[in-house]
């Protein structure tokens, strides 16, 4: 069968907004729970402080922020040595009892899915989230996912390091490791040592 030039043009731009509405019902469910997150978070306040360890000056950061939050806890996961960390906190006249040192993350992962179910337990909807800058798109995505099925939300809060920001492969690993956790309990721990 032979089509004229016009009807084949017209069939092809056809084609065309079809695979652009398509593209459209997919992207635009996605966009909406984004930005209803987004508008969220803003508006809802941070019961909490989580550090996630890995730096002494993550905590020496948190110390000062915590100061400006001073009716909330916090938690530091898999930080430095207790006696050094409480040492920090003191000096920034943070009161020993707003402080829950926790060591049994042994990765970023672990790092959530080892607190987010106390969290979850003490009513916990929302929380102040700090790390390194450089560290932080992991840890948002990471967060997205384990806090986020717990439905608790936060607010990413970084700490300047002057370094360039980890790989986006690091970020898709661990985002995997953290659906494999939602879904089956299982962190994948084994599959980051040696990698960061």
């Amino acid at each position: 069968m032979y089509l004229s030039k016009r009807r084949y043009r017209a069939l092809k731009k056809s084609r065309s907004r079809g695979k652009r509405l398509r593209c459209l019902i997919l992207v635009l469910p996605i966009m909406l729970w984004l930005s209803y997150k987004q508008i969220k978070s803003q508006f809802e306040q941070p019961q909490a402080i989580v550090v996630l360890g890995g730096s002494e000056e993550r905590e020496r950061f948190t110390a000062q922020f915590a100061r400006q939050h001073p009716d909330i806890p916090i938690w530091v996961s898999s930080g430095t040595p207790k006696a050094y960390a409480r040492q920090v906190f003191a000096k920034a006249g943070i009161d020993r009892s707003r402080l829950h040192l926790d060591y049994r993350a042994v990765d970023t992962v672990t790092n959530f899915t080892t607190l987010v179910d106390e969290l979850q337990a003490r009513g916990i909807k929302s929380i102040y989230l700090i790390t390194s800058d450089y560290h932080m798109r992991r840890a948002r995505v990471i967060g997205e996912i384990v806090l986020g099925s717990r439905g608790i939300d936060f607010k990413p809060v970084s700490v300047p390091s002057g370094q360039s920001p980890e790989t986006i492969e690091k970020a898709i690993r661990d985002g995997a490791r953290a659906l494999l956790w939602v879904t089956t309990g299982h962190t994948g721990a084994s599959l980051s040592k040696g990698r960061g």
